[in-house]
């Protein structure tokens, strides 16, 4: 009755496996769908696991979820009751979603676009210069990814601006919240990049309001849920010019049929859901500390509030 269920893709559980017994060779890992006497199972660490499938397990206590986002918990049925959910903090998961983020401010900043044109056509010319300092950068969401994220762009020299649910402070950014702050907020921003947990209240922000209160021509970066876009007005406001463009990592629907427009929008760069990808290595030590926490009954870390959904 103390078993850890794994469940992600099949090609990466035995790693999972393999991390975890490293650390701790007593643990019992069951690998789904292999899950033996379901009363067996106390804790699970997943991603993207049928939710329905996570009420079978009569003891299940604690959730663990392979990355910092838990929105594939709360997927209806969501989580079962009095069961703990709790998400990863990892160096590397933030690291990663950071680089991401500047590689695509910096490809749209930088007219990567725009001279990748030029060469394909051999012609020797120069756009005009970027100005950093007058670039104003918004960042939806400032926990974790989004904090790191607005820090090592104003390092850059970008005007930051961060947007949160509730009010934030982080030294040298200028922050705001509510949605009281949200459409003035969207009025200062040149590149907007979306970090947000995806919950009922964050679900389609990214709509044609939102993106009518953008200057013309400003630029959207999603590397967080696919939720958060309504993709049809994102569409729109590509095809009548007002945003001049998107990087978009993430879709409501995964993945991306091969019909999508995304595929080949002319002001579309997508990439596969692939912004940040948990490493084993990397976060093995804090699920394995997290289990012996639950044994002893000692306090979680990084719980998630089941009420608000992160």
């Amino acid at each position: 009755m103390n078993a850890l269920l794994v469940s992600t893709k099949p090609a990466t559980m035995q790693v999972w496996r393999e991390e975890l017994l490293a650390l701790d060779p007593g643990l019992d890992i069951r690998l789904f769908p292999d899950t033996g006497p379901v009363e067996d199972i106390a804790a699970a660490v997943t991603w993207n696991h049928p939710p329905e499938d996570l009420h079978r397990y009569p003891n299940l206590k604690l959730l663990i979820s392979m990355g910092a986002g838990v929105d594939h918990l709360f997927r209806p049925p969501g989580p079962p009751p009095g069961v703990a959910v709790v998400r990863l903090v990892d160096r590397l998961l933030t690291t990663a979603m950071s680089e991401y983020v500047m590689l695509a401010v910096l490809r749209h900043h930088r007219q990567d676009e725009g001279y990748r044109a030029l060469q394909a056509a051999r012609v020797w010319d120069e756009l005009p210069a970027p100005d950093t300092e007058a670039t104003r950068i918004g960042i939806l969401g400032l926990g974790n990814l989004g904090a790191d994220a607005a820090r090592k762009l104003a390092a850059l020299g970008f005007r930051v601006a961060g947007w949160s649910r509730t009010p934030k402070e982080l030294p040298g950014i200028e922050t705001v919240s509510g949605q009281d702050a949200l459409l003035p907020f969207l009025a200062r921003t040149d590149i907007l990049v979306c970090l947000l947990p995806l919950t009922p209240e964050t679900e389609g922000l990214v709509n044609a309001r939102t993106l009518a209160a953008l200057p013309r021509g400003a630029y959207v970066i999603n590397p967080a849920r696919g939720g958060h876009v309504v993709e049809e007005d994102l569409l729109a406001a590509l095809d009548q010019g007002h945003v001049s463009g998107a990087t978009l990592d993430v879709f409501r629907t995964e993945p991306l049929p091969q019909d999508h427009r995304f595929w080949a929008h002319p002001k579309v760069i997508l990439t596969p859901h692939a912004a940040s990808i948990t490493i084993p290595r990397s976060v093995a030590p804090q699920v394995v500390d997290n289990l012996a926490r639950l044994r002893e009954g000692r306090p979680l870390a990084n719980v998630v509030d089941v009420s608000v959904g992160y």
